[in-house]
């Protein structure tokens, strides 16, 4: 019998219905591109073409720092890149990140059974919630998609239909629905000729004229998302995190200065708990959650191998080594359900 009962601790903290928050190793086990891809992506294939020779100095000295090692967000913090230059790299970007989402979702027509998300979201709508709200990071739709294989309402800060405007969270009505905070931009939001931002469905390419709403790791990062529709979108992800009474983290590395500081808040001074499932714990996860204040936790990895986990808890400050897979979200549900 195991030091400590990690499923009954995984159940506790399940039942308390928590907030969903995803990181890029949720997509990632759909195959959607990481950091280190898109890095190598980004050297390939961002256009450079008619750039002023600043920006050329520039660019060459950001591929330099990447083929020296130093990771794709450190790259892009330590090398001072134009608005030209950004937005060259966000269309380079977008371009990686919607080739692979649309292959996901084409490839999800064919499999019901493909996102365990989906299974998840249908189990916690089998209580009484009303809604039940997602944060994150990705850019992609796969939690979109997730709930449209489930037949679930989704709201993104948008309306409806295939050319969707801003619209508040009162002004769309149905009985269950999940929000999905997606607090650095997603695929599917473009700025306008009329420099409003709006949410284009069922494209596969960047319409003439409108640019992509995405946030890139780096320096503009913050700058721009103090703009709309981040501002509110962050906001909204704030009430929520505030709101929980427990946290599921999906692949998330704490590694997010707009979200996290919120939640290891509620965790420090409230003893929210907070589980975490992922293929590698991030050193920043390790350093907040396991070495850090936070009093109601369970950590779940991979170890040594897929059909091992490494288990963290609260209860016992001692590594627990599972002989099976539990980390993985699809593995993850047969502990709660």
């Amino acid at each position: 019998m195991p030091r400590v009962d990690y499923q009954k601790q995984a159940q506790d903290y399940y039942g308390k219905a928590p907030l969903i928050i995803l990181g890029s190793g949720a997509s990632a086990a759909h195959g959607m591109p990481g950091m280190g891809m898109l890095a190598t992506y980004l050297v390939a294939n961002t256009d450079t073409s008619g750039l002023s020779a600043s920006d050329i100095l520039a660019w060459d000295k950001f591929c330099q720092v990447l083929l020296d090692g130093v990771d794709l967000e450190s790259a892009l913090h330590q090398v001072a890149v134009t608005e030209e230059l950004t937005s060259r790299i966000i269309t380079a970007t977008w371009t990686l990140i919607s080739f692979e989402d649309i292959r996901v979702f084409h490839y999800s027509l064919q499999n019901k059974a493909m996102f365990p998300l989906s299974r998840l979201l249908n189990h916690m709508f089998k209580t009484s919630l009303p809604q039940i709200n997602i944060v994150t990071t990705n850019y992609d739709r796969l939690a979109e998609y997730a709930c449209d294989q489930e037949g679930v309402h989704h709201y993104t800060g948008f309306s409806h239909g295939f050319f969707r405007q801003r619209a508040a969270p009162d002004g769309i009505k149905s009985a269950r629905r999940v929000n999905i905070w997606k607090v650095h931009g997603s695929l599917d939001w473009f700025k306008s000729p009329l420099e409003d931002i709006v949410a284009l469905s069922n494209i596969e390419g960047i319409p003439a004229n409108y640019r992509p709403e995405i946030v890139t790791p780096g320096t503009q990062k913050y700058q721009t998302t103090h703009l709309e529709p981040y501002r509110s979108t962050i906001d909204n992800a704030d009430l929520a995190i505030k709101a929980a009474n427990s946290f599921l983290c999906i692949g998330y590395g704490f590694n997010d200065e707009h979200i996290q500081p919120n939640i290891m808040a509620k965790c420090i001074r409230q003893n929210t708990p907070i589980t975490i499932i992922t293929y590698a714990l991030s050193n920043a996860a390790k350093e907040l959650i396991l070495d850090g204040k936070a009093q109601n936790y369970l950590a779940i990895e991979r170890g040594e191998i897929d059909e091992q986990s490494f288990v963290y808890s609260s209860l016992d400050k001692t590594r627990l080594i599972v002989e099976k897979n539990i980390w993985s979200l699809e593995s993850y549900l047969s502990l709660i359900m």
